[in-house]
């Protein structure tokens, strides 16, 4: 917990940038016309100096590229490109963004998706001042919109949880992952770490895997502002979302040996919490023991639920904090299910989601 209250602790250092640096925005779009009619204006009306907007479009067959066409010209910042096809082998997601990365005009680039909606008109700015000297990643924080069902509510606290964990972690110099609906980082470190060489084959992990080869102690910084906010259209079956989140966890058996030792301590010692309830003080309920376990157990979960509601206030009370135990509860099953559908075989397929 002490590493995850350095989230409470952390205060952004004033900016030393002399001017802004200009930015390109990428977004990278296959069969999203409807967002993309959305999101657009949102983004061509940033507050910001100088910026450009890049769409890669991916082979999409809704009119994206007829509505690019023909609306291009009411963007001031608007630029895009065409894919008409990917090359066998390639992630076509890894694929558009190094397209995108490569026609970028500026060195600062900061990805999002066709699916999110910035938090303010100063999103840009938010994120670009956080890019200090020395700094050549921005974390940002994406969570999602909200809604009133419990998948809904079950996604704004896992998505809460891995932020505090990838926000934490990196504030204690050990950066492993990044959200690429809000990550920034220089085109420049892009191209001399090969881009996404080391994993072009695999599906996922343009953000994340990329991240946990590039980011350090050194290089990497984060942004807690709310005008760096940037929220997202959550999945709404819980199918998709388990398709989803299969992806995601798959692709984490491809980061550092380190950070996989971290990330599994961490959980694991999330589920002996909860079995330490479930099963050990059933087993002790007449000895003096049981007063012992009790006690550490109402500390730990004290100490996380007080530390984790400040952080949730902080990053713009993505849940209720009341219920935080319940949903840490969940959590802890959830680790257990899906620990156990990592292990099974999967088909590899090259989609977007």
């Amino acid at each position: 917990m002490n590493v995850f209250n350095k989230i409470n602790q952390y205060e952004a250092p004033t900016s030393d940038l002399v001017a802004l640096p200009p930015v390109s925005v990428i977004v990278c779009s296959w069969n999203e016309i409807r967002n993309l009619e959305e999101l657009l204006p949102m983004l061509d009306t940033q507050e910001y100096p100088k910026f450009e907007i890049i769409v890669v479009d991916d082979r999409s067959y809704d009119g994206t590229y007829d509505f690019l066409l023909t609306e291009a010209h009411n963007f001031k910042h608007l630029r895009f490109i065409r894919i008409e096809e990917t090359p066998e082998h390639l992630s076509p997601k890894k694929y558009a963004l190094t397209l995108g990365i490569k026609s970028a005009k500026y060195d600062v680039i900061l990805l999002t998706d066709a699916d999110c909606r910035p938090q303010s008109s100063t999103w840009i700015q938010s994120m670009a001042s956080c890019l200090t000297k020395g700094k050549e990643i921005v974390l940002g924080f994406s969570p999602y919109f909200p809604e009133k069902t419990t998948l809904n509510k079950f996604i704004r606290y896992e998505t809460l949880l891995t932020a505090v964990q990838y926000f934490g972690l990196a504030l204690y110099g050990m950066p492993y992952m990044g959200v690429g609906r809000n990550l920034m980082y220089r085109k420049s470190l892009f191209f001399k770490n090969r881009g996404f060489a080391k994993h072009t084959n695999i599906l996922g992990g343009d953000d994340d895997l990329f991240m946990n080869d590039v980011a350090n102690e050194q290089n990497t910084t984060i942004c807690l502002d709310e005008a760096s906010f940037m929220y997202s259209i959550p999945k709404h079956s819980w199918q998709d979302w388990y398709r989803q989140k299969t992806r995601h966890i798959s692709v984490s058996k491809h980061y550092k040996t380190n950070h996989k030792l971290t990330l599994g301590i961490i959980a694991s010692s999330q589920i002996l919490f909860w079995l330490s309830f479930i099963i050990l003080i059933p087993l002790v309920m007449f000895s003096q023991l049981v007063y012992c376990i009790l006690g550490f157990w109402l500390l730990r979960l004290i100490v996380q639920w007080v530390v984790l509601g400040k952080i949730n206030t902080r990053l713009d009370r993505t849940i209720s904090s009341y219920s935080i135990p319940y949903w840490d509860f969940l959590m802890t099953v959830y680790y257990v299910v899906m620990g156990v559908v990592n292990t099974l075989p999967k088909r590899k397929k090259m989609r977007w989601r």
